[in-house]
C-alpha cells in the first residue's frame, strides 16, 4: 500500500516496489546537514524494506540540487560536512536497489555527484549540470573518484579543473546520463523504466547490480578514502580554499594567495 513520509528537506514515498525520494529544500535544494542525514535515513529505510527494488531520485521545484551548502565548507563543519555527505553517497553505491535519477534544472557539485552515482540518470536537455568546486578553491571527491569512469579521463578532467557548466544533452552525450529527454518527456521516461523494472525479479535485479559493479566498487572505496584524505590533509590546509568560501559567502571576487 503506498505510504508518504515528509521530512524537512525532502519526502519519501513508497509504492512497492518503488520508493521516491524526493528533494524539497527551496528553492534550489541546497544539500546542508540535514538533508543529509534525511537522504540517509530514506535510503537506509528502503533498503531494510523486502517489497523495494528500486528508488527513483527526483528534485522538486525549479531544480534537482544546486549542490551542498557552501557554508558547511568552513573549518569548523567541513569534516562532519564530508563525512556525512559521502556517507549518503557510499549508501546510494551499496544499495541493492535500482537507482534512478531524474534531472531538471541545476544539477550542480554535490547535487551533479549524488545523480551521477544513481544506476540509470534521467536528464532534460536544458538542465545545468557542472562541478563548479574550483572556483571556490576546492574540488569534488566523488567526481575526482568516479567521474573518468563515466565520461573518460581527459572530459572529466575539463569537467573539474575548469568547472565549466555543461547543458543536460550534453551530458548524455559524454556519458553522465542515459538519455537527455525534454521538460514534459522525463517523468514519463521515468514511469516507463519504473514499469519496466516493475515486471522483473527483484532478487535478480539485486544480484546482477552487485555482479556489476563488483569490480568499480573496490576502486570507488580506495579512490574516495583518498580524495578525502587529500581534501583534509592538504587542501583544507591552504589558504586558497578558506578564501574561497569566504569570498562565495561574502558575494565578492576571490583574492587567491596561491598557497
Amino acid at each position: 500500500m503506498p505510504t508518504t513520509e515528509t521530512a524537512a528537506r525532502l519526502t519519501l514515498d513508497f509504492a512497492p516496489p518503488i520508493a521516491r525520494v524526493t528533494l524539497h529544500h527551496p528553492p534550489l535544494n541546497v544539500i546542508d546537514v540535514p538533508m543529509m542525514e534525511e537522504l540517509a535515513r530514506s535510503f537506509a529505510e528502503a533498503e531494510a524494506r523486502q517489497d523495494i527494488c528500486a528508488i527513483v531520485l527526483a528534485g522538486d521545484g525549479k531544480a534537482f540540487s544546486a549542490g551542498v551548502d557552501v557554508a558547511a565548507h568552513t573549518p569548523d563543519k567541513v569534516n562532519d560536512m564530508l563525512t556525512k555527505f559521502h556517507a549518503v553517497i557510499r549508501a546510494l553505491i551499496a544499495t541493492k536497489n535500482v537507482t534512478i535519477a531524474a534531472v531538471h534544472g541545476h544539477c550542480l557539485g554535490g547535487g551533479a555527484e549524488l545523480a551521477m552515482v544513481c544506476d540509470i540518470v534521467y536528464t532534460t536537455e536544458s538542465a545545468k549540470w557542472g562541478f563548479p568546486e574550483i572556483k571556490l578553491g576546492c574540488y569534488p571527491p566523488v567526481a575526482c573518484t568516479a567521474l573518468a569512469a563515466l565520461v573518460g579521463q581527459k572530459r572529466a578532467a575539463e569537467l573539474i579543473l575548469t568547472g565549466r557548466l555543461i547543458s543536460g544533452k550534453e551530458a548524455s552525450e559524454i556519458g553522465l546520463a542515459n538519455r537527455a529527454l525534454s521538460e514534459e518527456e522525463l517523468q514519463a521516461t521515468v514511469d516507463e523504466c519504473v514499469a519496466t523494472l516493475r515486471k522483473l525479479s527483484p532478487t535478480a535485479l539485486a544480484v546482477a547490480k552487485k555482479a556489476s559493479y563488483a569490480w568499480d566498487s573496490m576502486h570507488f572505496d580506495k579512490g574516495l578514502a583518498r580524495a578525502e584524505r587529500i581534501y583534509f590533509d592538504e587542501l583544507m590546509k591552504t589558504a586558497d580554499a578558506h578564501e574561497g568560501i569566504r569570498a562565495f559567502m561574502e558575494k565578492r571576487g576571490p583574492k587567491w594567495a596561491g598557497k
